[in-house]
């Protein structure tokens, strides 16, 4: 299997790549498949558009601004080209119109308010974030009709397309590639074999694609975003949106210990840093999909506090983002990083797995040490749920980052205290959090039906 770095990290908006990203990406491809549909003329005044929620869009897509990514992608917006734009002012001039313009001219019926439809009743057996597409003539014929599965970090599959799937991704075949290790034992057996480091392996298989200063280009800007997305969240004050009145701390926890910094724990940092990032994804704001939005803090704050604090290089940075990159690519392959199919272990776990391989490599640790690393940030995740209150990304996924990151940078500094000889393999790891997701009650991914969710009395 092979899925390349730049398309495993994102650059988009909050507060989720699964129930924002994905739907938006969705409803982009549909509109673009209504643009090239030959029997739509300006004739055809009575032509409309809605969207069928479903699962896990359906329960919590209100608290994951579900609905407005839809309009959004109906309009031709993208979640990277959004980043840079004040998306609550663009929704309050888009939220009541009634119609879309396609490329052509062509205006097609779409009232928010009652074409996007949050079905409850049924989830889709292919995966529980699914949504229907449907445009309609003014008789009510169907004149198209897609079925959208949003998979986790931001990647989207048709319905043709997910039931080909042996995997819970569709990647490119590796077999093109130098390196085409699909789990862990093979990346270790290749890079044993070859001498090369995982990064390297991984940069090998990138560059057959494209050119190596594009690569570098695009981990630069990348890590650029991370950069700028924890500047900004240190920096912003107030109420995040949603109801639940979450006051931000990232700046205030930032200023006190930039106050007294004799005082401040490497603890303190990292959750600062992850923290600034989850706040800004809560707002709704850029952020980087790390794998995914809930989990986006954990690899930026193991980065910047390895930059800020221990003096990394821009080489160590991409040596990274490149290991942590193989890492997430093999769990996406084997398991799942969507919280609807697997629960926050997939999420934060495996965030934590990457950040653990990427921090251990940049700081010279060997094949078999980054796999221990990122072995022992997976395994002190599992069967965290996804149970998120209001249908927010706010609690407790804002502090849950700045733990993951913690337990990535323990998980590095262990693993570089051994020899890589280690009890579970990571391979084992990622099969036990598959297992446990499958075995994991609906009510706890992403449905807002149990645990932390409920457990909240209303004054």
């Amino acid at each position: 299997m092979f899925i390349s770095v730049l398309d495993l990290f994102k650059i988009g908006i909050g507060p989720s790549s699964s129930h924002t990203m994905g739907p938006m990406m969705a409803a982009n491809d549909f509109r673009n498949r209504i643009n090239r549909l030959v029997e739509l003329s300006p004739s055809n005044k009575g032509a409309h558009v809605n969207c069928v929620l479903k699962g896990s869009l359906a329960f919590t897509g209100k608290g994951h601004a579900t609905d407005r990514a839809v309009v959004l992608g109906l309009h031709g917006y993208t979640p990277e080209a959004l980043s840079t734009q004040d998306v609550n002012a663009l929704i309050l001039k888009l939220w009541n119109r009634p119609s879309c313009t396609l490329d052509n001219g062509i205006e097609i019926g779409f009232n928010p308010a009652s074409d996007v439809i949050f079905d409850k009743q049924e989830t889709l057996p292919q995966h529980p974030n699914g949504m229907i597409f449907t445009l309609s003539n003014e008789t009510g014929e169907c004149l198209l009709t897609e079925t959208y599965f949003s998979i986790g970090g931001g990647f989207i599959n048709t319905l043709a397309e997910i039931s080909q799937l042996n995997a819970p991704i569709k990647m490119e075949s590796a077999r093109t590639f130098p390196y085409p290790f699909d789990s862990a034992q093979s990346m270790l057996n290749m890079s044993q074999q070859s001498n090369l480091s995982i990064a390297d392996m991984k940069r090998a298989n990138e560059i057959t694609k494209i050119s190596a200063d594009e690569l570098n280009l695009g981990l630069d800007k990348i890590w650029h975003a991370m950069q700028r997305c924890i500047e900004n969240g240190l920096t912003a004050e107030g109420v995040l949106p949603g109801g639940l009145k979450v006051s931000r701390r990232a700046k205030k926890l930032f200023n006190q210990l930039s106050q007294n910094t004799e005082k401040a724990t490497l603890n303190d940092w990292l959750c600062a840093y992850a923290m600034a990032v989850n706040e800004e994804n809560a707002a709704g704001h850029m952020v980087v999909t790390a794998p995914t939005n809930g989990a986006a803090g954990v690899i930026p704050a193991v980065l910047y506090y390895m930059v800020k604090h221990e003096n990394g290089s821009n080489e160590d940075v991409r040596n990274f983002l490149l290991t942590a990159a193989a890492i997430g690519g093999i769990i996406k392959h084997r398991s799942s990083i969507s919280g609807a199919e697997v629960g926050c272990q997939g999420e934060v776990g495996s965030a934590a797995a990457m950040a653990a391989a990427g921090l251990c490599a940049a700081q010279g640790g060997t094949a078999k040490q980054i796999e221990n690393a990122a072995e022992i940030a997976l395994e002190h995740h599992l069967g965290m749920t996804c149970d998120p209150v209001g249908g927010l990304v706010q609690v407790p996924c804002i502090e849950r980052n700045g733990f993951g990151a913690i337990k990535a940078h323990t998980a590095a500094a262990l693993a570089r205290r051994g020899t890589g000889e280690h009890f579970m393999p990571l391979d084992n790891c990622i099969a036990a959090m598959k297992q446990t997701g499958l075995e994991m009650s609906h009510k706890y991914k992403e449905t807002s039906l149990g645990g932390l969710a409920v457990s909240i009395t209303e004054c």
